[in-house]
């Protein structure tokens, strides 16, 4: 198997873990990107774009990172809140008036991206016509009623989290751009990656990576890997697990690369770029976020320990413990356990892609893939290569 790439001096070992995801762990097309204090120090691709015709995966290749697109959507948030868009502490309705439906007028944009609100489903079904009109979209969301009472619990806000993001990004930004727009124009413009929240018809459906998803039926094997709690939710329709990942509803997860849905924002799973560009973005805040024209405190905000709802930390979607901030998930024992201390942030993706930022060190990284596993988080091949990253920045540090 061809490995492409650089990595800086040091950090060999992840190459070899790289190479090995291959061999061992039955990898098919894949990227990895760390930056440490703003030095690219690993950059590898390798595999096959597109696993039936067996076309290379390139340098400049993309793919759909699904959940990991909710950390680039946080940060399009953290830049407008540095400037003063909007208040994290402030009622949503404030700034979206409709929103105060069933209730929900109390519900701060803190506690609604730190997956409080119990807005996890949207009941309204949506198709991906829906998805292009951003007013239809917006009415159905402030029209759902709570899962719960804010503040209570969490639950993991799988699709629904983005469409809140962006319609109140839509109300504060001046040019009432969207989360995609806004996103291209303020942090991936100034940062130079190519990541996508809406992918442009400008970009040639053969950069994008061919998706290996799976069947449902499929995760009932999987209990071993995956939380029980969260399978035995998916074959629940009525579940609250079963809700949050069923609009717009799909039978595989990979149907969000058809260039229907590829073409649509949905900003905390639909997101299409590569390793590089997530590691570039999270080195952006763990350097401190000046290229962004984030300030201190709302850097602050974002690496302080995630404050757990009353009732506990029991993720009532996803079955298991969790810590989220801001719209990133936080380093959680026992779960999903990454960084150097609770200061760092970022989100995975379904199938095994994840991106964090690591401020104590100064460290950004990127992993993404075109075949999905089957781990909510600590997918074996992402985290191999975590580990060997955070091996050789020890080893270079003691050099």
């Amino acid at each position: 198997m061809n490995v492409h790439g650089t990595v800086a001096a040091g950090f060999e070992p992840v190459r070899e873990v790289f190479r090995r995801n291959f061999t061992d762990r039955r990898e098919i097309g894949a990227a990895c990107a760390v930056f440490l204090r703003g030095e690219n120090v690993v950059d590898l691709w390798g595999g096959v774009r597109d696993g039936t015709t067996g076309e290379p995966w390139q340098e400049d290749t993309m793919t759909v990172v699904f959940s990991s697109t909710k950390g680039m959507s946080a940060i399009a948030m953290a830049v407008a809140h540095a400037r003063g868009l909007f208040d994290y502490d402030e009622p949503v309705a404030k700034y979206w008036p409709e929103f105060a439906q069933h209730g929900k007028g109390a519900i701060t944009v803190r506690t609604l991206l730190s997956h409080q609100a119990g807005l996890c489903a949207v009941d309204d079904p949506l198709d991906v016509r829906d998805l292009a009109d951003l007013d239809r979209v917006a009415r159905a969301l402030a029209a759902q009623k709570p899962a719960w009472r804010p503040g209570d619990r969490h639950g993991y806000h799988a699709i629904s989290l983005g469409f809140y993001e962006g319609e109140i990004l839509r109300r504060v930004d001046p040019e009432k751009r969207s989360l995609g727009r806004f996103f291209h124009d303020e942090v991936a413009s100034p940062l130079g990656i190519e990541f996508y929240i809406g992918l442009p018809s400008s970009v040639p459906g053969g950069r994008i990576a061919r998706t290996k998803g799976f069947e449902l039926y499929e995760l009932g094997l999987h209990v071993h890997t995956m939380p029980w709690r969260f399978v035995l939710g998916m074959f629940n329709r009525h579940s609250l697990t079963k809700r949050a990942f069923d609009n717009p509803r799909l039978t595989n997860p990979a149907q969000l690369d058809e260039p229907a849905f590829r073409a649509v924002e949905i900003p905390a799973s639909g997101g299409i770029g590569s390793a590089r560009a997530l590691a570039r973005a999270y080195s952006a805040l763990a350097l401190g976020g000046a290229e962004l024209g984030i300030d201190s405190w709302t850097l602050h905000a974002l690496t302080k320990p995630a404050a757990p709802p009353r009732l506990g930390r029991r993720d009532v979607v996803l079955g298991v413990d969790t810590a989220y901030c801001l719209g990133f998930l936080k380093p959680c024992a026992g779960w999903c356990r990454f960084g150097t201390s609770d200061t760092a942030f970022g989100t995975p993706g379904a199938g095994g892609s994840f991106g964090f930022a690591d401020p104590d060190i100064g460290l950004g990284f990127g992993y993404v893939m075109n075949r999905m596993g089957f781990h909510l988080a600590d997918d074996p091949r992402e985290k191999a290569l975590r580990d060997a990253t955070y091996r050789c920045v020890e080893a270079v540090r003691r050099a």
